[in-house]
């Protein structure tokens, strides 16, 4: 749901989301593409390929970062390689008042070294928000924000850049007492033709 407080002008968050949504969509008219069990499938939204453009990363970190001032946050996270790019592109849009800083959270604490779970300068006395590049089922993005809290984290939230309304993540989330924030609600099941700014419909 879109924030009152965010700064950015709705026509520019449609334009970056037309972006995002056009740049990380792969057809199976254009490459082989499969599901987790190797079986085709024929659509996928790969956001690595936007998020590591220089523009768009910097376009989408300013819009991630106004919505989280907007919430109060100023510490972010992200578990895997498609939240990782969120995470950096939210870091340079801090303030003097209001710095961001990031961490990466492992699978499992590293048995060597500083042995941690959570790699990162992030404070354990202020709330952090998950980032995740897409909420589908919410499986993944409840095991991480599980491995923060076992940490010792407190997780406020978690900010995506695609919600797939037709599951059942964003209630399995909001149901552990967490806000859930989407620049895009995608809800075509079938065919990947839709996407609009958080808070429309399609």
């Amino acid at each position: 749901m879109s924030n009152d407080s965010s700064t950015v002008p709705e026509s520019a968050l449609a334009k970056l989301g037309h972006t995002l949504y056009q740049r990380a969509l792969v057809r199976r008219e254009d490459e082989t593409i499969t599901d987790p069990r190797g079986q085709p499938i024929g659509w996928l939204l790969d956001t690595r390929t936007p998020m590591l453009d220089g523009e768009v990363f910097a376009e989408a970190g300013t819009v991630l970062a106004d919505r989280l001032r907007a919430r109060g946050i100023e510490q972010v996270a992200g578990f895997g390689y498609g939240a990782f790019p969120l995470v950096t592109a939210v870091l340079p849009h801090g303030t003097g008042e209001q710095p961001f800083v990031g961490g990466f959270i492992r699978e499992r604490r590293k048995p060597y070294g500083r042995r941690r779970l959570v790699e990162g300068p992030l404070d354990r006395t202020k709330p952090v928000a998950l980032m995740d590049d897409i909420l589908n089922s919410g499986r993944s993005a409840a095991r991480a924000v599980a491995l923060l809290r076992s940490d010792g984290f407190q997780v406020a939230g978690v900010m995506t850049l695609f919600n797939f309304t037709w599951s059942g993540g964003r209630a399995r989330l909001e149901g552990d007492g967490l806000w859930v924030e989407s620049l895009l609600e995608l809800n075509l099941r079938e065919t990947a033709r839709a996407a609009v700014p958080s808070g429309d419909t399609a």
